[in-house]
């Protein structure tokens, strides 16, 4: 596989092996907001883009929706490497972006004026930036672009998209809250409850509660993320997970968890919502992000000021 037309190592941080590590690529307007930009590109052309950028590479950029998360792993790589200098299971944090070097020095200046951890900056001229993920050992794509991520999960890899919006300075730990189906599992069940409604879902789950479900599209993602849990006690862990579903608890939770149990994927807390709006457990959570398959939960999570990411 051919090179991104520029990779910019930032020598600044600690480059990581990335067969060890849990490399996440996040786009420039997943991480950052780059709204008025953007509409600048779509209005005006590249041409102009370019020469606001370059004009302004000195102005640090707003957060965007998926800066919180990211400063949330790197507290988690400090803290692993506390307890251990020569440990490589840590997080790798690498930008992708279609802009050109010229108008991505932007993008580097802001990510050291926040002190972002961030060892890669690669600008891709590909119309399909997707294609350099698997050559980075990329096991979570963040991305602002709907096409991006379908063609990212085409090729095997944990994605989401993130909508822009105002999001909440939350602390640490590391809180990452997952949906289960159609995320974290598969979504036979909700093949079955679309066709034959929520009697015949609950059918299907007691005939099938001592089979493990299949894998969603996180996960992997979510595996990389336990097997670093594991290093801590759980009251000393710097990460946390959740499970927030919309399964019954009585009568399809038993084998959520079995599932779980089975891949030997320790969660932290697990709410089985019953079909209850997920916004306001996710208001007591105050995840640095949440991963749901329906636009609705997404929305709900929206409107607390959650950051959130729709897995399509």
């Amino acid at each position: 596989m051919a090179e991104p037309e520029s990779t910019v190592i930032n020598t600044h941080v600690k480059q990581k092996d990335p067969s060890e590590a849990l490399v996440i690529a996040v786009t420039t307007r997943a991480i950052f907001n780059l709204e008025e930009e953007h509409k600048l590109y779509l209005e005006k052309g590249k041409e102009e883009y370019a020469r606001h950028q370059q004009a302004n590479q000195d102005k640090p950029l707003p957060p965007g929706t998926a800066f919180a998360f990211i400063q949330a792993a790197q507290y988690v790589n400090e803290k692993i490497l506390e307890s251990n200098p020569a440990e490589k299971n840590l997080f790798d944090i690498l930008v992708l972006s279609n802009n050109s070097p010229e108008s991505g020095i932007r993008i580097i200046n802001s990510a050291k004026h926040y002190g972002l951890e961030i060892s890669k900056f690669c600008f891709v001229s590909d119309e399909d930036s997707t294609l350099y993920l698997k050559s980075h050992g990329v096991k979570l794509f963040l991305s602002a672009d709907r096409t991006d991520v379908c063609n990212a999960l085409r090729r095997g890899v944990s994605s989401a998209l993130v909508f822009q919006q105002e999001v909440q300075a939350t602390s640490a730990p590391l809180r990452v809250v997952f949906d289960g189906d159609a995320v974290l599992f598969s979504d036979e069940t909700d093949q079955v409850f679309r066709e034959q409604g929520l009697e015949g879902a609950v059918q299907y789950e007691r005939a099938m509660e001592a089979v493990p479900m299949g894998e969603g599209p996180l996960k992997a993602f979510a595996m990389h993320l336990g097997k670093m849990r594991k290093k801590f006690s759980q009251d000393k862990s710097p990460i946390r997970t959740y499970l927030v579903t919309a399964r019954g608890g009585r009568d399809m939770g038993v084998r959520a968890i079995k599932t779980l149990q089975e891949w030997g994927l320790a969660i932290d807390e697990a709410f089985f919502m019953d079909g209850a709006p997920k916004g306001p457990i996710l208001a007591q959570i105050q995840p640095h992000i949440f991963f749901d398959d329906g636009l609705h939960n997404i929305q709900g999570a929206q409107n607390v000021g959650v950051p959130s990411a729709w897995v399509p």
